[in-house]
């Protein structure tokens, strides 16, 4: 499908801090902040470089609207979220997205 997007959420190693991000090209972005390409960005001065949540989605529209829905989630829904595709918060990067 050559509209698909992907919402995403990357945590630190503690996973006390969060970061969720939309893309096209999911492989590139895990590989950018595992990689630490945007030196200085909240994900790089957070260290979220492990990714514990990837969701696809129809098109970037859909996406744009899922990130700001869970932008908006309470703290304790993201890690419901979370949970139920992750139960153990491993680093999913090192699977097949």
């Amino acid at each position: 499908m050559a509209d698909t997007a992907y919402v995403y959420i990357m945590a630190n190693q503690h996973n006390t801090v969060l970061y969720i991000g939309v893309t096209k090209h999911i492989e590139q972005r895990i590989w950018q902040h595992e990689n630490t390409a945007n030196e200085g960005s909240f994900s790089d001065k957070y260290n979220c470089h492990k990714l514990v949540y990837v969701e696809q989605c129809n098109s970037i529209k859909d996406a744009i609207a899922r990130e700001k829905q869970l932008k908006n989630w309470k703290r304790e829904w993201k890690d419901a979220l979370i949970e139920k595709l992750n139960p153990n918060w491993l680093d999913m990067s090192i699977y097949e997205v």
